[in-house]
């Protein structure tokens, strides 16, 4: 058995280019399946949340003819934050990282995003906002994640034409387009299911930051919930780093979103230009439409929304998309 290397989306701006992963120790645990059915899909989501990860490890990243170390945190995740230099291409660019194991090296490779210089950045909450997951009813969110296969789980309507309209927007060439990112209070180990749920549906290839990774069962039954600073300070992260960029948030009213975007707006008056929040239940809430009016005052333009329909129609009103 070898250790496991897994990497994620990293990005870029003009300077810095981050990437990251986690080491897992050697493990006998198979790798989530994605056609598996019913009870053995829920044993194969409950073994994401076994496994084990690997401190101290040493890891490299070949970037620009050179190999730069670093080493993994108490939980196995690593971070790269290196110097860019200024004639990097633009767009989706692969990256390299590798471990040593015994007398062999495991390399594995992913991609970065570095902007094309625009206006638009989109950053998007994942449950209850494009995947159906009835946050509002615990129990059925656990049963939906355990028994229904990534194949199964639903979208909803009309959500990937915003999505693919925002990430194309204002761009001439088809090449290229807005980086878009989900920031999400699930845990680092269902970046597969999240990425391949995205991928079955044709959502915009984004950037995922999620929470720290759990390793134990008691963790599973707790995923997706807690404490979710954790959003607030990736998404304030985000437009630290592209500060030329102005910014369309999409999140729902099943937990925090509308209040971490309202923090989030009046920290950066200038570079927020929408907020969407998906209504969950059967009613629209009061403290949100409070909040909803107070981005109003803000410049911000709105959107509290049951169905996707709703904000395209919002989005073209407001000349973001076509």
């Amino acid at each position: 058995m070898k250790p496991i290397l897994k990497l994620y989306r990293g990005y870029a701006n003009e300077q810095e280019l981050i990437v990251m992963g986690h080491v897992f120790k050697p493990t006998s645990i198979e790798e989530y399946n994605f056609q598996k059915k019913n009870l053995k899909n829920a044993t194969s989501v409950i073994k994401m949340f076994q496994i084990k990860t690997q401190a101290n490890a040493d890891v490299y990243l070949k970037h620009n003819n050179s190999k730069i170390h670093t080493k993994t945190l108490v939980d196995g995740y690593f971070k790269f934050c290196v110097p860019l230099d200024q004639d990097t291409n633009y767009g989706w660019i692969d990256y390299e990282v590798s471990i040593i194991y015994k007398n062999g090296t495991i390399t594995t490779r992913d991609s970065y995003i570095r902007p094309h210089k625009g206006n638009l950045g989109i950053i998007s909450d994942i449950d209850d906002t494009f995947l159906v997951s009835h946050t509002l009813n615990p129990l059925k969110k656990l049963y939906v994640l355990l028994f229904k296969n990534v194949n199964k789980r639903k979208i909803y309507e009309d959500v990937v034409t915003h999505y693919q309209a925002l990430s194309t927007a204002g761009r001439n060439n088809k090449e290229e387009f807005n980086a878009f990112f989900y920031v999400s209070s699930s845990e680092w180990n269902l970046y597969r299911f999240i990425t391949k749920f995205t991928e079955i549906h044709k959502l915009p290839k984004a950037v995922l930051l999620l929470k720290d990774i759990k390793t134990s069962l008691t963790d599973f039954f707790m995923t997706g919930r807690g404490n979710h600073n954790h959003k607030f300070d990736k998404i304030k992260h985000i437009l630290e780093f592209y500060p030329t960029l102005e910014y369309v948030l999409l999140g729902d009213d099943s937990q925090h979103d509308p209040f971490l975007y309202e923090a989030i707006c009046k920290i950066f008056p200038v570079t927020v230009k929408a907020v969407y929040i998906r209504q969950t239940g059967e009613t629209k809430k009061e403290k949100i439409i409070t909040v909803m009016k107070n981005l109003e005052t803000l410049n911000v333009s709105i959107c509290y929304f049951k169905n996707s329909s709703e904000a395209i129609a919002h989005s073209k009103s407001i000349g973001i998309i076509a």
